[in-house]
């Protein structure tokens, strides 16, 4: 029988919880790296037992996590010593992190009053392993830049063509920083990629990520000096299903969006939904037009509209949305669902799973019928990604 491990960052380590395919009892394995920011772990398709975890520290900086069997253990790739604790610093220094020279000229970024800041490695937001090599994967950083790494994390180089292709000095940074955390591979094309920065917009790469372009018109952002600019939009998230990789759909800043063309064009599709601001948006694993959001009541309130925890599913493809609130809080709840915190497994009955930052964990075997915490009392939740394993 099938089974599932659903990775889970968070504000103060990793956990990875483990059920059959029936998704009902729950082993709870951590922390793993007690204490440190766990932003984002992300399993391999290629090689169900390889993990990569971002880590990062106020004090050490910026690391790179690798297992190789399934988070039983870590290594820190570029770490002579070999093992790392699960707690504690590190024992050297590794995965070094710099920007292109071939990017050089992009020394400084535009911030929202006109002045002009430097470019700045700050952290690893998203991790995305190659779909068929374990030892390349893809990191999304801040300052928003994107790297590859072709040896299991030993070695990190930037694709200096998405922030050298024109528009990269006019980017701006969001309220969580000007980071680069969505990376989506297509399938059907190894030299596809889509990328999205907050606050610059969407880009793509048809050509292995020598070159980029924005792909963002449709777009709209009353917050920016011109709404209908190429670049400057808050995306916050962008989700694919894999077997349909010329549509994508989008939770901006305001508006869920769609696009049936790759991302060349965007179409507004938040319906009556009750807000259109959020975080999260997914993909149901074997149903394209199914797509979930969780609406977040403003961009100054971030929490659930009067306190009741929703999940709204849409069949078409947008447009027309049900709230499921079966299992879940419905008053006195004000936890957000950060952007890449929510995830879908694969087997037959699609399992929909995320987490907020109230340290809860909620999980669905119905396909968001009813919903279940997994794992309550977590810090703050960050990330969850979810590998389905035969």
């Amino acid at each position: 029988m099938s089974s599932v491990r659903v990775l889970v960052g968070t504000r103060k380590g990793a956990f990875i919880l483990t059920s059959d395919g029936k998704r009902q009892n729950w082993q709870v394995n951590g922390p793993h790296f007690a204490g440190w920011e766990m932003y984002h772990l992300k399993g391999s398709p290629a090689d169900p037992n390889r993990i990569y975890a971002s880590q990062t520290s106020g004090w050490f900086g910026q690391i790179v996590q690798r297992s190789d069997d399934g988070g039983k253990t870590w290594l820190q790739p570029g770490n002579p010593a070999g093992e790392v604790p699960q707690a504690g610093p590190p024992k050297a220094a590794s995965n070094k992190f710099s920007y292109d020279a071939a990017a050089k000229p992009l020394t400084t970024h535009q911030w929202y009053d006109g002045t002009q800041h430097p470019w700045e490695f700050k952290r690893v937001w998203h991790m995305e392993p190659s779909l068929t090599d374990p030892n390349t994967v893809y990191a999304g950083v801040e300052d928003a830049a994107i790297f590859r790494s072709t040896d299991g994390g030993e070695n990190w180089h930037e694709m200096p063509g998405l922030r050298g292709h024109g528009t990269g000095p006019k980017w701006q940074p969001g309220a969580g920083g000007m980071c680069l955390h969505t990376i989506i591979l297509d399938p059907s094309n190894p030299k596809r990629m889509w990328i999205a920065i907050s606050a610059a917009g969407a880009f793509r790469t048809d050509d292995g990520g020598a070159t980029w372009k924005p792909i963002n018109r449709g777009l709209r952002s009353q917050y920016i000096p011109d709404p209908n600019a190429e670049i400057g939009h808050c995306v916050h998230h962008i989700a694919m299903n894999p077997k349909r990789p010329g549509v994508l759909f989008m939770q901006k800043h305001w508006d869920v969006m769609r696009s049936d063309d790759a991302g060349d064009n965007w179409k507004e599709v938040s319906g009556n939904l009750p807000t259109d601001f959020g975080f999260v948006i997914d993909v149901h694993s074997h149903e394209p037009e199914t797509i979930y959001v969780v609406p977040i009541k403003s961009d100054s309130e971030h929490f659930p509209l009067e306190g009741k925890l929703q999940v709204y599913r849409s069949r078409s493809g947008g447009n027309e949305w049900e709230a499921l609130t079966k299992g879940l809080p419905q008053k006195d709840c004000y936890v957000n669902v950060l952007r890449d915190a929510m995830a879908v497994d694969t087997l037959e009955q699609c399992g929909i799973y995320f987490g907020t930052t109230g340290g809860q964990v909620y999980a669905s075997n119905d396909a968001g019928d009813s919903w279940n915490p997994i794992v309550q009392n977590l810090p703050a939740v960050l990330s969850v990604e979810v590998q389905t394993l035969k």
